[in-house]
């Protein structure tokens, strides 16, 4: 009598978990790679706007008038501070686990609302430009007209809210992105780090079974 063939399990349904798990995978890795991006280039365009001339006036003195200009430094310094903060909660993230990765997380996000309040603050500031027109003439009341603000407090506005999206997207997905692998670590920092077996001393040299007794090891075990 010849066996019956059992019936094959169908190709589809048999992939369908695979293809399952592959897809639910995309996601936390799709966000890891955004946040990435834009964490790193919302801290980039803070830090050079923050460089950059923010707000030009004109000062007037007896001799003529005086052009004054303001760089974001000058006006105020909270978007560059919290982009550099910023960007290190975005390395951050990636040396952390559990709670730890969550919190720094929010740092992240917060880093980056700050930046943008600080810049829309400081986009309609001209205390800066008063206090160099003082500095500029001599007088404490100097005033300065012809006011004029460019577009970098925009850019650094623009670069807090990239840093705010990674942040929320570290809130969102962090959980399940990889952290820094231990392999390298001591062995004698932690149980993370692999132990390497003792090296067996070579009998015929005399130094290497000098040195096992050193050590407190027996050389003929």
């Amino acid at each position: 009598m010849s066996a019956v063939p059992q019936p094959r399990p169908d190709a589809a349904e048999t992939e369908a978990p695979a293809s399952g798990e592959a897809s639910s995978a995309k996601p936390p890795r799709r966000a890891l790679a955004f946040a990435l991006l834009l964490g790193a280039l919302g801290a980039a365009l803070a830090l050079l706007s923050s460089g950059r001339t923010w707000a030009t006036a004109t000062a007037v003195v007896a001799q003529g008038e005086l052009p004054q200009k303001a760089t974001g430094q000058d006006v105020t310094g909270v978007p560059g501070a919290l982009a550099v903060v910023g960007l290190a909660a975005l390395v951050a993230v990636f040396a952390v686990r559990g709670a730890g990765r969550v919190a720094v997380s929010a740092l992240l996000a917060l880093s980056g609302a700050g930046t943008v309040a600080g810049a829309l603050l400081g986009n309609a500031d001209t205390s800066a430009l008063k206090a160099k027109a003082a500095t500029a003439t001599g007088m404490s009341g100097a005033g300065v007209h012809d006011v004029a603000h460019t577009a970098w407090p925009w850019v650094a506005a623009g670069g807090g809210a990239l840093l705010l999206v990674a942040g929320l997207l570290a809130l969102a997905y962090g959980r399940r992105w990889p952290a820094m692998s231990g392999r390298y670590e001591r062995a004698g920092n932690g149980p993370r780090g692999p132990r390497r077996a003792a090296k067996q001393p070579d009998l015929d040299r005399p130094e290497e079974i000098w040195k096992s007794l050193d050590r407190g090891e027996d050389p003929t075990a």
